[in-house]
């Protein structure tokens, strides 16, 4: 079960990152302050969990991350440019 929540922390705080940027880059101001609430919540779970974090659960840790930025991308193009999600790739 630690692994599946290392895996959803590391996703959680990675995605959170990955729209952070864009959000600051974009002057979305009211944004990037809301998104640092679930940064700070993601990262303080993923201190608490990591430290002690077996084979699979470093696994859960580590894959985590590649998949929350590439959510974090495609989340951003869908809902924040209002392009076509997936298919319009530049």
């Amino acid at each position: 079960m630690t692994a599946i929540t290392l895996f959803a922390c590391t996703f959680a705080l990675v995605f959170a990152l990955g729209l952070q940027s864009q959000f600051t880059n974009g002057g979305h101001y009211a944004a990037a302050f809301l998104n640092s609430g679930l940064i700070g919540t993601a990262q303080l779970l993923v201190l608490k969990l990591g430290p002690d974090a077996s084979g699979l659960e470093i696994a859960g840790y580590i894959l985590g991350g590649p998949f929350g930025i590439v959510a974090a991308m495609a989340v951003f193009r869908c809902w924040f440019r209002r392009s076509k999600c997936l298919t319009d790739q530049r």
